[in-house]
């Protein structure tokens, strides 16, 4: 049985003026519902993640930004009493269909996280890992696609004297660029950011900025972050949630200048949140 509605005044149909992609929609997400046993997170969320665009989730904290995001490669099956309905296609295919490959979603979806994770190895062997986990055993080809993984993520230049030194040695935003690294090496379509840069200085967080900027269009990259200021300048794209809820999903210029709907104007205007 399907717990009741959240408690929260009457919500007006979502309301969308999303910026197109050239290739148009990668993700389709169709009246998503996410419950965790009897408490349900998402409600009826429909949008498009088009391919190759940087979207921005934005909401204050609980508002389902993280679930929505860990359902895309389906991280959150790994919570017990965990429900779906409704649909998500990723390239036409639904990732919730009983034959589909989950490890096969999830190397196609790159996942980097809020907190620098790098294993406790060399820089080198960070980002050859999930490769040599995959079966890749030529070493030319594995410090082929180190070193185009290291410079996709703007980092080369500062580590390749030090490669076969800890990971751990690196600076909080060399260790989170390692992270997007060991991400792209596998050569994803897309790239799921939780917070990124919410452990990092202002300093690491541009340079991550800027990554993202230089990335997208090569990757369909979904970010979640609390800071408006963030989501206006590296997104083309922004949903707002709210109690598990898109209230608006639109061009990130209008979402921050013209907000369609009350709530939305409230949250980016900093009135709540």
């Amino acid at each position: 049985m399907q717990t009741a509605a959240a408690p929260v005044d009457r919500y007006e149909e979502t309301i969308y003026h999303e910026k197109l992609g050239p290739d148009g929609p990668l993700v389709v997400i169709e009246n998503f519902n996410l419950w965790y046993g009897q408490a349900q997170a998402l409600y009826d969320v429909t949008l498009n993640l088009q391919k190759g665009l940087v979207t921005a989730l934005i909401g204050p904290s609980g508002c389902g930004k993280s679930t929505l995001l860990r359902s895309l490669n389906r991280m959150n099956d790994l919570i017990d009493g965990l429900r779906v309905a409704g649909g998500v296609r990723f390239d036409g295919q639904d990732i919730f269909a009983r034959d589909l490959d989950v490890i096969g979603l999830r190397k196609r979806m790159g996942m980097v996280f809020q907190k620098p994770n790098p294993f406790p190895m060399s820089i080198a062997e960070n980002v050859t890992y999930p490769l040599k986990v995959d079966g890749v055993r030529d070493r030319s080809l594995l410090e082929a696609i180190m070193e185009k993984a290291l410079r996709g993520a703007a980092l080369w230049d500062e580590v390749k004297d030090r490669l076969k030194e800890s990971a751990l040695g690196l600076s909080g935003g060399q260790q989170q660029r390692l992270c997007i690294a060991r991400a792209i090496a596998a050569d994803p379509d897309v790239l799921l950011m939780d917070e990124p840069c919410s452990a990092l200085d202002p300093v690491a967080t541009a340079k991550i900025e800027e990554l993202m900027e230089e990335l997208s269009g090569r990757y369909t990259i979904v970010i979640v972050t609390h800071n408006m200021q963030q989501a206006a300048r590296v997104s083309h794209n922004t949903a707002f949630m709210y109690l598990g809820r898109l209230i608006e999903y639109g061009e990130t210029l209008k979402i921050f200048t013209t907000p369609k709907g009350d709530r939305t104007k409230e949250y980016v205007t900093g009135r709540f949140g």
